[in-house]
């Protein structure tokens, strides 16, 4: 397992200041911390688990987002009783359960990059059909981002401003996402409203320009308990290599199956908004449970979860949540971010 310290303040700049993002470099040696009155032993620590990552961290309940699907479509009238959840094969017990439209705050968060350029107009209306889509009670903010990465927009429900802050096209440079993801978490994290959160990430590129890899991007998302991320991919024309674009589709499809979201990879521009609409449903229909572990919380170890939904007539759905977490010593506090509004 691979053990990295994540004590570092999030990448990003506020765009009326045009400050750089600071970052301290994490080199190979586990144990060294950015800052040297850190103990070279953190209290949490990210693991590798498989083809993921995740972030050891006390959980007082374990609360799930959960789509469940049947097929292609969602399911949106079980009960309770329809669910199972286990950890490490243990089965828990639910001890909350709730399927209501409750309103979210939202990240959404653009590929401000050279690439970019034809495609923002379609993108931007993509994403305001997706705000118009959602609960009348949502708070989105807009994250632009080349290879620094800018808030455009502060939390609103104005339409008007979110469509301001989409319209800030300037279109250049390299692709900083997971630097931008970073940001936009503890973003959330420290200012965000509402208690379930999502970041909606839109980019046609792999990274190039980040300071924090993606195995620190995800750390940091599950650290901050964070939000659930969906990706659209706008993996095609004649802009990227194979290769390149095997890695990007790997890299968003990672983060967004590690913490429960969904990863799209349109064929044009004509299926981008279709898709929003799509998000904008999962978003709503999620089934929201949370339970306590029957270890203790000073047991060690990752611990993997899995839920299980049965329809009516006792099929079994396909569910789609986070995969486990690692349990900690201490509740840890919130890093403030760094991410401002103008």
């Amino acid at each position: 397992m691979l053990f990295v310290s994540l004590l570092f303040a999030a990448p990003a700049v506020v765009r009326a200041q045009q400050q750089k993002p600071t970052l301290p470099s994490v080199d190979s040696d586990p144990a060294r911390s950015p800052d040297p009155e850190t103990p070279t032993q953190p209290e949490d620590e990210i693991h590798k688990q498989g083809k993921g990552f995740v972030l050891q961290t006390e959980v007082e309940e374990v609360v799930l987002n959960i789509t469940v699907l049947d097929g292609k479509q969602m399911v949106q009238n079980l009960k309770g009783d329809n669910f199972r959840i286990f950890e490490d094969g243990v089965e828990q017990k639910i001890l909350s359960f709730q399927h209501v439209d409750v309103p979210v705050s939202i990240g959404i968060v653009v590929d401000n990059s050279g690439s970019m350029m034809r495609k923002r107009p379609a993108v931007n209306k993509s994403a305001l059909d997706l705000i118009l889509a959602s609960n009348p009670e949502d708070e989105a903010f807009i994250v632009n981002f080349a290879d620094e990465a800018f808030i455009d927009q502060d939390f609103t429900s104005d339409v008007n401003k979110l469509k301001e802050g989409l319209g800030h096209i300037e279109s250049h440079g390299g692709t900083a996402l997971y630097d931008a993801v970073v940001a936009s978490a503890d973003k959330l994290a420290m200012d965000a409203k509402r208690g379930k959160q999502v970041i909606i990430i839109i980019t046609d590129g792999e990274d190039n320009a980040s300071e924090v890899n993606l195995e620190l991007a995800i750390g940091r998302v599950q650290q901050l308990s964070g939000p659930v991320i969906y990706s659209i991919g706008l993996l095609f024309g004649d802009e990227m290599s194979h290769t390149e674009m095997r890695h990007a589709r790997h890299a968003l499809e990672i983060l967004s199956a590690e913490t429960g979201g969904v990863a799209y990879f349109p064929k044009s521009m004509e299926e981008v908004d279709q898709i929003a609409a799509e998000v904008a449903r999962d978003i709503r229909s999620q089934y929201t449970i949370g339970y306590h572990s029957t270890k203790p919380s000073n047991v060690p170890g990752f611990r993997k979860i899995a839920v299980e939904a049965s329809a009516a007539g006792g099929g079994k759905l396909t569910v789609r949540t986070r995969t486990g977490y690692f349990p900690g010593p201490a509740k840890k506090k919130k890093t403030q971010s760094n991410l401002t509004s103008k």
